[in-house]
């Protein structure tokens, strides 16, 4: 059975420090298969290679995957500085736009980590690069080893680790018939201040914002801060986020083989 077209847009990495490639991680692609029941496809954070408005006529709905770099500073008026590095200037460039283009035509969005971020400053909204240096905010960043390595054990990065407030009445509550879910974290960098069309649809108990909206949207265009992508299969939250996109994402399919 063909699927709907879901383009995913890349993360540039380094490879054994020589060999720059464009990657998406598999659980990604894999909660789209599985969960959305859609058809994915990679888009290469290359700015010169993009041409946004062909991809969208080919394209039935867009995803954001989560990243290691930090959206640049320069996208909301500061300054870079080296302790927050990496930053991935092709993926600003390529995901800043794409996002303006699929809300004003309607096609379906769907932002992951990175992905809400990138929602937030598309429409002029601000970021912090480590949350957990504001007053009162928790440790949102991923569980290490007393080494100071990254925990190998997916069960354990990938846990659920706070509540999220969700909105009354909005989007995410009507979606997950609840006053509150539980999630992962595994960021650094999080919304400072919302831009003004973006609506808080959710915020974990510190009050960082996990969950968002754009207002007047024409399609489905959510954002979340924890990583969805993970075990939709089996875990509720993400299963029915991603099962929503699906739907969101068959029916521009269907509008568009009407037109």
């Amino acid at each position: 059975m063909d699927r709907p077209v879901v383009a995913v847009v890349c993360n540039t990495l380094l490879v054994d420090g020589r060999t720059t490639v464009q990657a998406v991680g598999e659980r990604n692609l894999l909660a789209l298969v599985q969960a959305a029941d859609v058809a994915p496809i990679l888009i290469p954070a290359l700015p010169g290679a993009v041409d946004i408005g062909a991809l969208l006529s080919i394209a039935h709905g867009v995803l954001l995957v989560g990243g290691r770099a930090n959206v640049h500073p320069s996208r909301f008026g500061l300054d870079a500085d080296p302790r927050h590095e990496p930053y991935d200037e092709g993926r600003d460039a390529v995901a800043l736009g794409l996002i303006r283009a699929c809300v004003a035509s309607g096609v379906p969005l769907f932002g992951v980590c990175r992905g809400l971020q990138e929602m937030n400053v598309a429409f002029g909204g601000t970021l912090h690069p480590e949350v957990s240096e504001l007053p009162g905010r928790m440790n949102h960043r991923g569980p290490r080893l007393p080494t100071g390595e990254f925990h190998p054990d997916p069960k354990v990065v990938f846990a659920d680790r706070h509540v999220v407030r969700l909105t009354k009445g909005g989007a995410f509550s009507r979606l997950f018939d609840a006053e509150t879910i539980v999630v992962n974290s595994l960021h650094g960098q999080a919304i400072l201040e919302p831009a003004e069309r973006v609506f808080v649809e959710g915020i974990a108990e510190d009050d960082t914002i996990e969950a968002i909206s754009i207002r007047e949207a024409s399609g489905f265009a959510l954002g979340v801060q924890w990583h969805a992508e993970y075990d939709p299969q089996g875990n509720r939250t993400n299963r029915l986020l991603f099962e929503a996109f699906g739907r969101a994402v068959a029916q521009r399919r269907h509008q568009a083989g009407r037109a």
